[in-house]
């Protein structure tokens, strides 16, 4: 689908702020999430299903990025939606957490400290591309998990509104 360049944007107030406040994972659904979206298809509005997406708070040493891959030859652009994430402190019951997320290629939310809400990994889920689980070396180092999951999607991570959120928050 071929977009149009229709209008301007002015510059915004210097009222961001930059981190992730939570994010939340669900198990990777190969049939889809049943998406409804907004009719300019940037704000999904309401998931097809009530699934129970699970919260993982997060605070710091943690980004959502998505690098535009767009290849002249070839004819091909997409979005490699990027996120990196830092668990402090190690467990049990959290290794098992890892575990199933990075055997899996979950769809994940981010939610980010400016109220919004961005879903990564739509059509083909998330990857585990990296991370570590750590005991640091000094007292003041981390003790805990880093993670980076990477998906490669064809439009950029979605904004969430309404019911969508609701879905995913509670």
């Amino acid at each position: 689908m071929a977009s149009t360049i229709s209008d301007g944007r002015d510059e915004p107030n210097k009222e961001s702020v930059g981190g992730i406040k939570n994010v939340y994972f669900l198990n990777y659904k190969p049939a889809g999430l049943g998406v409804t979206r907004t009719s300019g298809e940037e704000i999904i509005t309401d998931f097809g299903a009530d699934d129970t997406w699970a919260k993982f708070g997060v605070k710091g040493a943690s980004s959502f990025t998505q690098n535009i891959q767009s290849n002249r030859d070839n004819g091909t652009t997409f979005f490699e939606q990027v996120v990196e994430l830092t668990f402090k402190k190690l467990s049990y019951e959290d290794h098992d957490k890892m575990h199933a997320i990075v055997a899996d290629r979950p769809h994940v939310v981010i939610e980010d400290y400016n109220g919004n809400y961005f879903l990564a990994g739509e059509e083909h889920g998330c990857d585990a591309t990296g991370g570590t689980v750590v005991t640091g070396a000094a007292m003041g180092d981390l003790s805990g998990y880093t993670l980076t999951l990477t998906g490669q999607e064809r439009r950029p991570a979605n904004f969430l509104s309404g019911s969508a959120i609701t879905k995913v928050t509670s």
